[in-house]
């Protein structure tokens, strides 16, 4: 057996699973006196929050209040624009608007005066090592919490409580434990979601368990920069060109050239933007001959040239 052959020996899932990873790019131990409310805007990474004392609210990107109680966690995959709030009615503040102290590398505290008996709070942005476009974070919900899966996972009561533990005390380095915690309860979140069903059988999921099509999709999402003909993957699978290509469009809503080309233009984009790499370097990881070939497959895949990433990323460093 080959090594890309082992490596999709395991269910097609699970291989795409183990490319999954989250890094911790800012973390933040908060005491907040009531009443309070804070405004967060939309921003490229996840958010993670863990309620070490006191419940608070979590306003919802559809505008609902739901109630977080103490020990409970939520990750906010995408990011997306939200509020935390001692109660719904209280007056509203941006984050920005509040004094935010390092504590250690990568670590900020922000207190209010007399915060005791307060909220207190651990939180965190994430990034994925996805394309923000990639199928299964574009279809995991605004709002994940630990209620909705810790009957189906006691793993994550474990982890809670030593959470809580941990952002109760005030020993050196609690706040790097806790941040570890962290990253490994989000990880632990998503897992649970997936074997849950990812909350939809139907669409790229079902595809992705489909026995035959899902080890060409995992061979696709774990080498991007392969050179994948439908020639290969049609004997992965087993099939005749024609007849693999059939069915591949009638199961995943692609032909095997799109879909290929589509995931390996989200893997340039984070080449680009996250890992800053030259266009030309990009271009000829993924083999193209040229740049300027590179750029017009790119350009139709994600809807901009690949030179408007490198700008607006050269702008936000400026």
């Amino acid at each position: 057996m080959n090594d890309r052959s082992s490596k999709l020996a395991a269910d097609p899932l699970t291989d795409i699973l183990r490319g999954l990873r989250l890094e911790g790019v800012e973390y933040g131990r908060w005491e907040l006196k009531e009443p309070w409310n804070i405004e967060f805007p939309a921003q490229a990474t996840a958010r993670f929050y863990f309620v070490g004392q006191k419940a608070c609210w979590l306003r919802q990107p559809s505008g609902e209040w739901v109630e977080l109680r103490c020990g409970d966690a939520v990750l906010l995959p995408r990011g997306v624009a939200h509020a935390l709030a001692s109660e719904p009615g209280a007056k509203s503040s941006p984050i920005n608007g509040y004094e935010i102290k390092q504590i250690c590398e990568k670590v900020f505290c922000l207190s209010t005066e007399g915060c005791q008996p307060g909220t207190l709070l651990f939180c965190g942005s994430m990034y994925f090592n996805l394309d923000g476009l990639h199928p299964l974070l574009c279809m995991m919900p605004d709002v994940m919490r630990t209620t909705e899966l810790e009957a189906h996972d006691p793993g994550i009561t474990h982890m809670l409580e030593t959470m809580a533990r941990e952002v109760k005390l005030e020993r050196v380095g609690s706040a790097g434990i806790v941040a570890r915690l962290a990253d490994v309860l989000a990880a632990i979140i998503i897992r649970s979601w997936v074997e849950r069903g990812c909350g939809d059988s139907s669409g790229w999921i079902a595809a992705v368990r489909d026995p035959k099509i899902g080890k060409v999709l995992a061979a696709i999402h774990l080498e991007p920069s392969h050179n994948w003909t439908v020639e290969a993957l049609a004997r992965m699978m087993g099939a005749s060109r024609s007849g693999f290509a059939d069915r591949f469009a009638a199961i995943v809503g692609e032909t095997p050239a799109r879909y290929v080309t589509q995931v390996r233009m989200h893997q340039a984009r984070q080449w680009l933007v996250r890992d800053r790499l030259r266009i030309s370097v990009v271009a000829s990881r993924l083999g193209y001959d040229s740049e300027a070939a590179f750029s017009r497959a790119f350009k139709r895949v994600i809807g901009h040239p690949p030179g408007h990433f490198r700008t607006a990323d050269q702008q936000t460093a400026a």
